[in-house]
């Protein structure tokens, strides 16, 4: 019945207390069989019914206390019994009984297997616990049978073989301590082979045994010996890690490192290698300097190596001055390179363990990682560190001497030298060198104003001693071609020289580090730098061959054939295009009349001086490249190179006060300003120095020049050679040449300046260089004024009878006079032709002048007309309708300058009077004085006085505002 109440309980059965001890109240119940669970199990059953019966028992059953179940239900009993109650009573507690039954038996066969297998285990640890008893009885039966079998004599054999194994301990002990007594010597072996590593492991593994036979006497001096041998390691690893610095050795290194890396010293040894580096330095550069100075002194004197470095620098002479600088250069690049390879061995071996640290030292990975990180921060902050002391030594050398004294090739030699060290500093830590390049930009502005100034003087005698003759060069030249343009065809930084520019251009995108990292120094004294190629710029006689001078002077009239040569060479240098291999002869010979470079190859027209000035630009620009934060300074220089030929060119041949008078607007507003900033800014007016002027006002004066003379050579007044044409085209396309050049050279000159002073380029550009084709209109309007007797033509026009009353057919004989003037023109311009090639805009602009000069005079006449008639009119027309057509034949230029101009004119003689009004406000092209003589001579005869005085004062309020 306890089990029932148990298991009831364990499965949420409500369960009174009762007393385990006492069931003598239940033992007169019977306890159901297996086959009466099995019964109750198999008998229809609802569980909802059975747990309401179970349920309904009273809590006392469920009572752990001890009670008379019999007697508390005979207790309960009524004093009048009544049979049918009992019988209800006693079947509920036969239903009650038979639900707890099969609870009862539901939860045993639940529990069944569980017990089983608890049962089988139960079996197994009771056979296991028999197994071990026979065990222990045997082991005791065992060691009393050894007990009694030991003898006295069997531990005797065992004492002495323990005094036999302590003695081949000590034996080994001591062949230990004789090896380690010898170790000094195997030690100096190894130092001797730089073998540091080996000599630290076995010096560390000494003091280790030496530590483990500390009881003996004779070890304590063997420890105090090793000691001293590890110190005496520790001094010669610092003496071969200075090495490193000049020349460095991968091997070397790697031994070193390991080295310090035994000791546990790694950061030791990397403060250690930068003081090194840091004297290195100094040293190198005393020593190299010390050299020269000596070897010039033709001594050796020992109170130069008492000098400090910056005296020593003062005592450089200008010979070796340049080998010294490169030398120096070279001695730093070997420290500098030292060190890069250094950065790279550690970058390389960052993430590798090449030697395993000592057990004694005992490294973890976090103390590994923060040696890293250490040395990783401090070769970052030497790069800084040791380029500063690089810049401040050269430096200290550069200001030893006065770089004023050098000529320009060894200036831009030394530029050169410092400008490869610059690069050099960039590519080793980044660093744009302000140290040195303010040190040298200083220098340079000073040496090259100095320059400049002579060179601007040169340029003055040159052109006051130019007679403007033709200079000869091939008619392929090229700036390229001469010796100060080299650089720019090698491709390579801008600023390195061509001296300096390896033979190999396949490292493009190669660092000096990179390149220079096994072999050779980027500071090597080239021997042949001066011995360049020659140039092949001129040409004979004008001419590239005998065959084309030959050919040059052949007359073309229309039965002649053309030669091939002239149709290869052949460029319409009005519309720019290629070389024509095909011409047709009618081509050429209508392109004849205007064109007079036929007879000539089409080679550059210009003059030694153009030559000089092209020279010297490549010269600037030279410096320029190497030297790039001058660069604003220099291109300053080379726009008052330009601005002062064009100015000479302007002042030599075309100004004329009488220009502007003409009204045409020959000289435009751009080219007036930049003629007037360039007098202004460049140009001294004054002859000579007025010594009462101040200091500011002399200090400005330096930076003028005098403004320049035509050479007394050049003879601009005579007829017969169009008043020094050829002269004038020689020296006008010469600089339109010259502005050429400078246009190509534009892209290369905007690649170098300084972001903030571009508009100063573009400016220039805009404003000056583009002008100078615009001085060819004010020039060649002075020959084109002179080579026809525009006077002559107004005489004879005004002795022609113009109030005729007939109309006539035949024209006046001033027109044939003109045409004569015009082919007498033709005639000396190909005979001018004949010394200079005259292009063909340069024809064309002279035609044009000629022929608007022409119709202008022509109005002029008609202007001073006195009396005319409508037949006069008439006349006038035919005039100038004669002298178009032979004009045309004469000239291709199409359409004909200022014939509406004429032709507009004489039209307006018919006009009433309401379109006359109307014609004067619309054409303000025309004089006042033109205006009134057709108001007066041309409309009197069929307006009235009323209004000719309207017209009048028309053309009077027209002219109010131009007075």
């Amino acid at each position: 019945m306890q089990k029932i109440k148990s298991l009831m309980t364990r499965q949420g059965l409500k369960s009174p207390p009762e007393s385990l001890s006492d069931l003598g109240a239940i033992e007169s119940l019977r306890v159901p069989g297996k086959e009466e669970f099995r019964e109750l199990r198999e008998q229809p059953s609802d569980p909802q019914a059975e747990q309401e019966l179970i349920n309904s028992i009273e809590q006392i059953y469920f009572s752990t206390d001890s009670f008379d179940i019999v007697k508390y239900e005979l207790e309960k009993l009524p004093p009048v019994l009544n049979l049918q109650e009992l019988e209800e009573y006693r079947d509920k507690l036969k239903q009650q009984q038979a639900a707890v039954s099969r609870k009862v038996a539901d939860l045993i066969l639940e529990k069944q297997p569980a017990y089983v297998k608890e049962l089988e285990r139960v079996t197994s640890l009771q056979t296991g616990l028999q197994l071990a008893a026979v065990i222990c009885t045997n082991g005791r039966r065992h060691l009393n049978i050894a007990k009694e079998g030991f003898t006295q004599a069997s531990l005797g054999l065992l004492a002495n073989q323990r005094k036999r194994q302590l003695l081949i301990g000590l034996l080994k002990s001591l062949r230990t301590i004789k090896t380690l007594q010898r170790t000094d010597v195997r030690l100096s072996e190894m130092l001797e082979e730089e073998d540091y590593p080996g000599a630290i492991q076995l010096c560390l593994e000494c003091q280790k045994a030496a530590s483990t036979f500390k009881h003996y006497s004779c070890i304590s001096e063997l420890n105090s010996k090793l000691q001293d041998t590890l110190e005496q390691i520790e001094e010669q690893l610092d003496v071969a890690l200075s090495k490193i610095c000049k020349n460095f050795d991968i091997n070397h290194y790697t031994k070193v490192q390991q080295a310090y890396r035994l000791l546990g010293k790694t950061q030791t040894a990397m403060d250690q290698l930068h003081m090194h580096f840091t004297q290195a330095i100094h040293n190198t550069v005393f020593q190299v300097v010390l050299g020269y100075v000596e070897l010039c002194a033709g001594n050796t004197d020992t109170k130069f190596q008492k000098l400090q470095y910056k005296d020593l620098c003062t005592h450089i002479t200008s010979d070796s001055y340049i080998p010294c600088l490169a030398d120096l250069c070279k001695a730093l690049w070997e420290v500098m390179l030292s060190y890069y390879r250094t950065m790279e061995w550690h970058e390389k071996h960052d993430n590798e363990d090449t030697t395993p640290t000592s057990e004694g030292s005992n490294m973890s990975s976090e103390e590994t990682n923060f040696d890293r990180g250490y040395i990783k921060k401090k070769l970052e902050h030497g790069l800084t560190r040791i380029w500063q002391d690089v810049q401040l030594k050269v430096k200290t050398y550069l200001l030893g001497t006065d770089l004023s004294i050098f000529k320009y090739d060894d200036f831009i030699f030394v530029l050169d030298i410092i400008s490869r060290l610059m690069q050099v500093g960039e590519e080793f830590c980044g660093s744009k060198s302000e140290v040195l390049q303010e040190s040298i930009r200083k220098q340079s502005i000073n040496y090259f104003k100095n320059y400049h100034r002579t060179r601007l003087d040169e340029l003055r005698m040159f052109l006051e001693n130019e007679t403007w003759e033709l200079c000869p060069v091939k008619s392929n030249f090229s700036i390229l071609q001469l010796h100060e343009f080299k650089f720019m065809e090698q491709s390579r930084s801008p600023s390195v020289s061509p001296s300096k520019q390896p033979a190999s251009t396949s490292s493009k995108t190669e660092t000096l580090f990179e390149q220079y990292c096994s072999v050779g120094n980027p500071f090597e004294i080239h021997a042949n730098h001066n011995d360049e190629e020659t140039e092949d710029v001129l040409a004979s006689n004008g001419y590239e061959s005998d065959e084309q001078e030959k050919s040059a002077y052949q007359e073309y009239d229309s039965d002649s054939d053309v030669p091939e040569e002239l149709k290869r060479d052949y460029v319409d240098e009005q519309t720019g295009d290629a070389p024509v291999k095909s011409v047709s002869r009618e081509t050429l010979k209508s392109r004849k009349k205007s064109d007079y470079s036929l007879n000539k190859v089409n080679a550059p027209i210009l003059t030694n001086t153009t030559l000089n000035v092209i020279r010297l630009v490549g010269k600037y620009m030279q410096m320029m490249n190497i030297l790039k934060p001058i660069a604003f300074d220099v291109i300053h220089f080379m726009s008052q190179l330009f601005d002062y030929y064009l100015y000479a060119v302007y002042t030599f041949f075309g100004r004329n006060d009488s220009l502007e008078s003409t009204g045409l607007g020959l000289s435009s507003s751009r080219l007036r300003t930049t003629l007037n900033r360039i007098q202004e800014s460049l140009i001294d007016m004054e002859v000579t120095a007025d010594p009462t002027a101040t200091l500011t006002a002399a200090e400005e004066r330096k930076e003028k020049v005098p403004s320049p003379h035509l050479s007394h050579l050049v003879v601009l007044t005579s007829g017969d050679t169009l008043y020094g044409l050829a002269e004038r085209v020689v020296a006008t396309e010469s600089l339109v040449f010259l502005a050429e050049q400078f246009e190509f050279l534009q892209p290369h000159l905007d690649a170098v300046m300084p972001a903030v002073k571009k508009p100063f380029l573009q400016q220039f550009y805009s404003q000056t260089v583009s002008t100078a084709s615009e001085l060819r209109k004010p020039i060649y309007w002075i020959v084109a004024g002179k080579a026809i007797d525009y006077e002559q033509m107004l005489l004879l026009m005004a002795n022609v009878k113009w109030d005729v009353k007939e109309i006539m057919s035949q024209h006046n004989i001033y027109v044939d006079a003109l045409l004569k003037e015009f082919e007498q023109f033709n005639r000396r311009l190909n005979e001018v032709s004949k010394r200079v090639r005259i292009p063909l805009p340069v024809s064309n602009i002279l035609w044009e002048h000629c022929i608007r000069l022409a119709n202008r005079t022509i109005v002029e006449g008609y202007a001073n007309v006195k009396k005319c008639s409508n037949e006069g009119r008439a006349l006038m027309q035919l005039d100038f309708q004669q002298f178009l057509m032979k004009l045309e034949k004469l000239t291709d230029i199409r359409p004909i300058p200022d014939k509406e101009f004429v032709e507009t004119y004489i039209k307006a003689y018919y006009l009433t009077e309401n379109d006359m009004e109307r014609w004067i406000k619309e054409h303000r092209e025309y004089s006042t004085k033109q205006l009134t003589n057709l108001v007066n001579v041309c409309l009197g005869s069929h307006i009235n006085k009323k209004a000719r005085q309207k017209l009048l004062a028309a053309i009077d309020d027209i002219d109010r505002p131009k007075r």
